[in-house]
């Protein structure tokens, strides 16, 4: 009995003392990609952001943690620089006067010591807006060739594009809505 109460003492003092990890955003593998309508329904374009940086903060005994990340909104890419450069004018994004759009967030669900939400904001164009990121997948494991800690996830949600202000192309039938796909790794610095 003494043993057990001891083990069960040790353990709760080493999870009380325990810190959440932290680990940089790798951005050479992490996309914010999206699908926007064109036309009302015409095609689906799709874009990503290829530049984009923050921290994550993960503590998963403790079931906790928070994303801060930032996006630069100059590298979006829809693969036609036409395109490129007309969401990147005041029209849409209007990137000089809005260089960066960041997300902060916490882990706010679990299934066991897996995170499977962010609740959080999103600023974009000027606007904060409340956003829930869903976490399809997550892992933990060492860099196969670095040796470092990565996690990496993949989180979806849909937004509104005209609630942040962007909302051209309304008058001509296009709809607002935009699913995100997130695709992120971060390797553990401390």
């Amino acid at each position: 009995m003494k043993t057990a109460l001891f083990t069960l003492l040790a353990l709760a003092s080493g999870a009380a003392l325990a810190a959440p990890a932290s680990y940089k955003i790798d951005s050479s593998h992490t996309y914010p990609s999206f699908e926007a309508d064109h036309m009302g329904g015409l095609s689906v374009w799709r874009g990503k952001f290829r530049n984009t940086t923050g921290t994550v903060q993960f503590d998963a005994a403790a079931r906790s943690g928070a994303v801060d990340i930032t996006v630069d909104t100059t590298s979006i890419d829809f693969g036609y620089e036409k395109l490129n450069v007309h969401v990147k004018s005041a029209d849409m994004f209007d990137v000089e006067k809005f260089p960066t759009a960041t997300y902060k967030g916490t882990f706010s669900a679990f299934k066991g010591n897996v995170p499977t939400e962010i609740s959080g904001e999103l600023t974009l164009h000027g606007v904060t807006k409340p956003l829930k990121l869903v976490i399809g997948s997550f892992m933990c494991k060492p860099h196969p060739t670095t040796k470092i800690e990565t996690c990496g996830a993949d989180a979806s949600a849909v937004l509104d594009r005209a609630d942040f202000g962007i909302d051209y192309g309304k008058d001509y039938g296009f709809s607002m809505k935009v699913q995100l796909a997130i695709q992120v790794e971060a390797a553990k610095t401390g």
